[in-house]
């Protein structure tokens, strides 16, 4: 079934007549869920369904930003708590193995809860490259300052998302490392010369460009387009994230509704579009912008739904694994930084 080339949030707990309404009619690829959408297991995997249903797409994309550490949509009482990056970063530097294993694991584990609630989509991995002086709203989310050593632990993370029947998102491409603000409220402009973006921020892209789906990021890279950020700048698109990083999977905005980016949410919607980002991504859940994002946004069709298909036939059934026994060998890694991380 031909959707819509945007993912969207809900309200809610629950689906309002005007959501289900909205949905029927507009035909999203696929849904986001967000704190407020989570209360108990039950009501989140009968959310999931729900969505499912009005869409009339068993199928349908569901995803959530599950990382561990401050992102971590499910949390207690009725879900784990996971480490941040930094702490597979820091492991990684005692012994490389460990790091990665325990990446890996984190990660497995994440999948395990997520595919319980029929959640098939995390946002996640992360390859962003922070440098002193940046805005904290990546900070200890990220895998490290070394391309290659966030490279190989977000491809760790990767491989225990797949392993559990979960697709992965790579976030922020081509780097949201350098932000010196937070684009949730402000667009922040990177000014470093494009040698040396390739040599650090989009070089820890390059490895995971086979990955199946990626999220751009708001920020403007003056050295190659100083009028636009690269989710709605054509040159970052084709030249960067197409060529210089190689990556050819399903491409998603960030969050269009953030304030980093300019004008109406039906101007940010089409400048999304005609930029070449495949879907556009909606989060906060309030109708009237979902209904301008969806007046704005076209069917998928061509290279776009070909690389949604491509993405989508992607994730692969779980492999059968022991949880207990993960989640006590994930805790004895931890272990080795001491109690403080335990």
């Amino acid at each position: 079934m031909t959707r819509r080339a945007f993912i969207t949030g809900v309200a809610g707990l629950t689906l309002s007549a005007d959501e289900q309404a909205f949905i029927r009619a507009a035909q999203p690829f696929g849904f986001i869920l967000f704190k407020r959408n989570v209360e108990t297991p039950a009501q989140v995997a009968a959310l999931v369904q729900e969505l499912r249903n009005v869409a009339g797409s068993p199928d349908a994309p569901v995803l959530i930003d599950q990382e561990g550490g401050r992102v971590q949509r499910l949390g207690p009482p009725h879900w784990p708590v996971y480490p941040p990056g930094e702490v597979f970063s820091q492991l990684y530097d005692i012994d490389s193995a460990v790091g990665l294993q325990a990446a890996r694991l984190s990660a497995r584990l994440i999948a395990d809860d997520l595919l319980q609630l029929g959640i098939t989509v995390d946002c996640l991995p992360l390859a962003d490259v922070p440098v002193p002086g940046a805005d904290a709203v990546i900070g200890n989310r990220a895998y490290g300052t070394e391309p290659a050593k966030v490279a190989a632990i977000a491809r760790a993370v990767t491989d225990g998302l797949e392993q559990g029947g979960v697709l992965p998102v790579l976030k922020h491409i081509p780097g949201h490392g350098r932000a010196t603000a937070d684009t949730h409220f402000q667009l922040p402009t990177v000014d470093t010369p494009e040698s040396e973006l390739e040599a650090t921020d989009f070089a820890a892209f390059r490895p995971l460009a086979d990955l199946p789906m990626a999220m751009t990021a708001h920020v403007v890279f003056s050295a190659i387009d100083a009028a636009h950020p690269a989710t709605t700048s054509a040159t970052m698109i084709s030249r960067v994230i197409r060529g210089e990083i190689g990556f050819q999977g399903l491409l998603m905005s960030d969050d269009v509704s953030m304030n980093a980016l300019a004008g109406s949410i039906a101007d940010r919607t089409r400048a999304i579009t005609a930029a070449g980002c495949d879907i556009v991504l909606h989060c906060n859940g309030k109708l009237d912008e979902m209904q301008a994002v969806a007046a704005e946004t076209p069917m998928l069709s061509g290279g776009a739904l070909a690389r949604a298909d491509r993405a989508l036939a992607a994730r692969r059934a779980p492999v059968a694994f022991d949880r207990a026994a993960a989640r006590a060998e994930l805790d004895a890694l931890i272990n080795r930084l001491g109690p403080a991380n335990a």
